[in-house]
């Protein structure tokens, strides 16, 4: 049901997508909102997926380890009571300085914007989304280290719910404000959501005995809080750099650039899913002193992430054009916005291996609830190498430098946070690692152009489509079973027991 859930989100994502193509296009109204967009991109980063979840899901296991063995008064509400309040306070002001210097924001992120008083009009109703996804990624950590996943992966649909309706209400009347105040409507449908779940599993457990705070275990010290935030602010300062960089290209660009990614990006959301749901578990071993457990949970994360990514970005590189026409190709989204988006996205797959790594490390360094800065240095490095490379391959390669540098940077990080693992994290066995990744890199290399020729020799793109996912699939399969690659092995014996459970096409 997680995994149902979370693909119904990013596939409500992609409906979202095509309902801005369709009524906007890609052209400097949609460069305006993708400009305010910054704002629930580096809320949705830094307040629901790598930030504050990775924060306080090892103190709720802290918390819930506690309460088991038996500490008197509830730990779990005891660090609630200590730590929402002044969260929220906290999310709130955010939220309204945001409001208040959206003029200053907006020509910090694109000074060659030429609609600014539209991307500033934008950003002030994304601004209020500070405040509803910080509630919602509190509430979704909380769950998550209850082992309740269900209500959290809700969010991303009960969220481009609200986004797809204002556009499609009120688009034709309010133009791209329409999906700015649809970010502020679906940032409480987030809330909402999960309020009541967490309500019900707060008032399940009766305090008994003393409520003090020092109930809570280890507490999430503001030294912990800011180690996370700041990598994760310095991680999605990358969407920072591409926003500056494509706002001296022609119109347009952000906008290609944006289609790119979110098409390149679904099949690394759908491999962190993984890592997703067995943080809490890493956490609570941990957090019980089982570190082998820890450890080989790990090892078999990133091997099952890097296969699932692996497959999907084949299937991204293979039949691009495919998939952005599909998607994308009507109203006012031309056939030469396709071609273009094609092209970065090609560029941008090339860095999906980087990303999904270190989604999956940076939670490893911290499901202890210690504090290292090591994983903030390697990102600061990335970024360095982003910028850098962006800088000088805007000028003559244009939005695909821009692409080019993402996954530059973003692989450098990968590599750094991988050769750093062991006493400031969890000790992996690095080289076990390495050799668990080449094959389904292997597998992918093959399994690309096999997909491609077979995507080729259709003319309808959903047939097309068709022939070469299909083709990817059993490539990358077969061959990845052969190198001996875990995550294809796993993937095999799932399939060869459903057959098995489905005799004849029925079920028992």
């Amino acid at each position: 049901m997680t995994a149902v859930l979370s693909f119904a989100g990013a596939l409500l994502g992609l409906v979202r997508d095509q309902a801005l193509a369709r009524m906007f296009g890609a052209g400097s109204a949609t460069d305006a909102f993708l400009v305010a967009w910054t704002v629930p991109e580096f809320a949705a980063t830094l307040l629901i997926e790598d930030g504050l979840a990775i924060a306080l899901i090892p103190a709720f296991s802290m918390a819930l380890a506690r309460r088991a063995q038996g500490v008197p008064g509830d730990p779990v509400r005891s660090l609630v009571a200590g730590t929402l309040p002044r969260l929220a306070l906290a999310f709130a002001a955010v939220a309204a300085l945001l409001a208040a210097f959206a003029p200053q924001v907006v020509r910090v992120l694109a000074p060659g914007l030429p609609d600014p008083a539209l991307a500033v009009d934008c950003t002030r109703l994304t601004a209020t989304c500070v405040l509803t996804f910080g509630l919602a990624g509190y509430c979704s950590a909380a769950l998550r280290a209850h082992r309740r996943f269900l209500a959290p992966a809700a969010i991303y649909v009960a969220y481009n719910t609200g986004i797809i309706t204002c556009v499609l209400v009120l688009g034709t009347r309010w133009g791209v404000r329409a999906a700015a105040a649809g970010v502020a409507i679906g940032g409480c449908l987030m809330v909402v959501a999960q309020l009541p779940v967490l309500w019900r599993l707060l008032r399940a457990r009766p305090v008994a005995g003393s409520t003090g705070a020092e109930s809570g275990g280890r507490p999430m010290g503001v030294a912990l809080l800011a180690a996370v935030l700041l990598f994760a602010l310095c991680r999605q300062s990358q969407v920072l750099i591409e926003r500056f960089l494509g706002s001296t290209l022609p119109s347009g660009a952000i906008s290609h650039l944006n289609y790119a990614q979110k098409i390149a990006q679904i099949p690394m959301t759908l491999s962190l899913m993984l890592c997703t749901v067995t943080f809490p578990v890493v956490a609570r071993a941990l957090a019980d002193g089982d570190t082998e457990r820890a450890r080989s949970r790990v090892e078999r994360d990133l091997a099952l992430a890097a296969c699932v990514m692996l497959a999907g970005a084949s299937v991204v590189v293979a039949c691009a054009p495919q998939i952005v026409e599909l998607l994308f190709q009507r109203g006012a989204f031309t056939g030469q916005d396709t071609a273009a988006t094609v092209r970065v996205m090609r560029v941008y797959a090339l860095g999906l291996l980087g990303h999904t790594l270190v989604g999956a490390l940076i939670r490893s360094y911290f499901s202890a609830g210690r504090v290292t800065w090591y994983p903030l240095g390697a990102m600061a490095v990335g970024l360095a190498v982003t910028g850098g490379i962006g800088a000088g391959a805007v000028g003559p390669w244009g939005v695909m430098g821009i692409a080019a540098a993402n996954a530059a940077g973003i692989t450098v990080t990968a590599a750094l946070l991988l050769a750093g693992m062991g006493p400031r994290s969890i000790p992996i066995r690095i080289r076990r690692v390495l050799a668990e990744l080449s094959r389904p890199v292997g597998a992918a290399a093959v399994a690309t152009p096999a997909g491609a020729w077979a995507a080729g020799q259709a003319s309808a793109p959903v047939a097309s489509l068709l022939a070469g996912a299909l083709t990817i699939g059993a490539v990358f399969l077969l061959l990845g079973r052969a190198l001996g690659d875990q995550g294809c092995v796993t993937a095999l014996a799932s399939l060869r027991s459903l057959s098995r459970r489905l005799p004849h096409g029925r079920s028992r």
